[in-house]
């Protein structure tokens, strides 16, 4: 899942960055309101995670402001201050979920994965290509039966392949849903992550699943066809 973190604290946001990052999401960070509109016009979020006091104005409004402008990512706000009041304005603002601080690190994944589960189209738990089999809760992936070990990253990529089984997925597309902004389009880093995949999923394995299209991008299909260079 690819979100925007707004937490002008900057121990706090290191910190819930890189235990985001460790479960596979590809999190931006900003401290201020004003740099979340910013990103938030200009790139596809699926969640923001919005700190209540920020040093510009208050996550209430920058909520309102968002959902005016037709944001329609899920929106968990964060806050120290849990009166009631505080609760009942952070979902009249237009904010999905409200989780009070101190709060620990596995309530938040629980509830994003609550929020994920939201919308017209569920997000699959379990996610099945030819015999590749790719659970989303546990992030467990096998193949044929057998457990494959990928680091966070090489799951993330391969979830976001799965999730579009069957359609071509560009460069540009991967590193901004992979990666983050600060991901430099001009690295082969993506390519060198393919490779990976393709050791750890498609090898001795027929059909191979992970496939190039040049000139467009790279596709998860279990159609065995394509150039698979």
């Amino acid at each position: 899942m690819r979100m925007l973190l707004v937490e002008d604290e900057p121990y706090a946001a290191a910190m819930l960055a890189k235990g985001l990052r460790e479960r596979s999401h590809s999190v931006d960070v900003v401290g201020t309101g004003q740099a979340a509109l910013e990103l938030a016009f200009v790139n596809d979020y699926e969640a923001l995670i919005l700190d209540v006091m920020l040093p510009d104005r208050d996550g209430f409004s920058l909520c309102q402001e968002l959902r005016a402008n037709g944001n329609t990512a899920w929106i968990l706000m964060l806050t120290a201050r849990d009166a009631l009041d505080d609760r009942v304005a952070g979902l009249d603002a237009g904010a999905d979920d409200y989780l009070v601080k101190p709060f620990e690190f596995a309530e938040l994944l629980a509830r994003l994965r609550a929020l994920s589960r939201r919308g017209p189209a569920l997000r699959a738990d379990r996610l099945s290509i030819a015999d590749l089999v790719v659970d989303t809760r546990s992030q467990r992936v096998q193949r044929a039966g057998r457990d494959i070990d990928l680091t966070a990253k090489e799951y993330a990529l391969l979830e976001f392949l799965a999730r579009n089984e069957d359609q071509v997925l560009s460069r540009g597309a991967i590193g901004e849903q992979v990666w983050d902004d600060a991901f430099d389009p001009f690295s082969n880093l993506i390519e060198v992550y393919i490779q990976r995949l393709r050791r750890k999923v498609d090898e001795g394995h027929v059909p191979k699943l992970i496939q190039t299209r040049r000139g467009a991008g790279y596709i998860l299909t279990g159609r065995g066809e394509g150039d698979v260079s």
